[in-house]
């Protein structure tokens, strides 16, 4: 696992579909069905390598996910499943509160004092009040997560990446389809500032289809993630 020593965490992953301009969705941040159902199998093939899925709850609620692997598919075991939010602000209407799968974390980082978890707590999830890096460090060390996956969506993954927690990047790329839009969200969220320092990566997995996408996986150097 690559990671910096005072930092343990788990190996993080990211998956995503971008388009043929780059954007994970439309300005408007649609629900991003916009590839084959083989990009489908692909992401659930991915989820399998993990012990924990992690989610930003506005992508969460966007895909409408249930963050589970289908029993079709045999999985050992169902991964858990992390959300996160600011504020800590979870619709428990959600179907992720009553889909069977794997148990929830709720992170809420910057939740203020009067900030009550009950709700949620008795909805099953195990509540943590923390940041990002704290979070990560609490699953890799108290519930034995070695792989995570996260999902999205930009803002965390540009989170994660100034955090220089990202070991590998899996992606879908759709040169069939066009968002555009400066507004259109990336993977790293919208253009914005720059990260603090440039993440170098190499490719180790090149798949191109025959129906306009192609599946690449990018692994961290390691000189630079050491």
């Amino acid at each position: 696992m690559l990671r910096p020593p005072s930092m343990p965490r788990p190996t993080i992953l990211i998956n995503f579909a971008i388009t043929a301009d780059g954007k994970i969705s439309t300005v408007n941040k649609d629900p991003a069905h916009f590839t084959s159902k083989r990009d489908l199998q692909r992401l659930l093939e991915i989820r399998r390598r993990a012990d924990a899925l992690l989610v930003g709850r506005g992508t969460l609620e966007a895909d409408a996910m249930s963050m589970t692997i289908p029993s079709k598919l045999k999985p050992s075991g169902q991964p858990l499943r992390c959300i996160v939010s600011r504020a800590g602000r979870f619709a428990l209407g959600h179907k992720v509160f009553h889909t069977k799968g794997g148990a929830l974390h709720l992170l809420a980082t910057e939740a203020t004092e009067d900030y009550d978890s009950f709700s949620y707590e008795a909805a099953g999830a195990t509540v943590h009040r923390s940041s990002l890096a704290a979070f990560l460090t609490t699953m890799a060390t108290d519930y034995g997560v070695e792989t995570m996956l996260c999902e999205g969506g930009g803002t965390l993954v540009k989170a994660l990446a100034e955090l220089e927690a990202i070991d590998e990047i899996n992606l879908t790329f759709a040169g069939h389809t066009l968002f555009g839009g400066a507004d259109a969200p990336t993977i790293t969220g919208h253009l914005g500032a720059h990260l603090p320092a440039s993440l170098e990566f190499e490719l180790t997995h090149f798949e191109p289809l025959d129906n306009g996408e192609c599946f690449l996986t990018y692994q961290r150097k390691k000189d630079r993630a050491t």
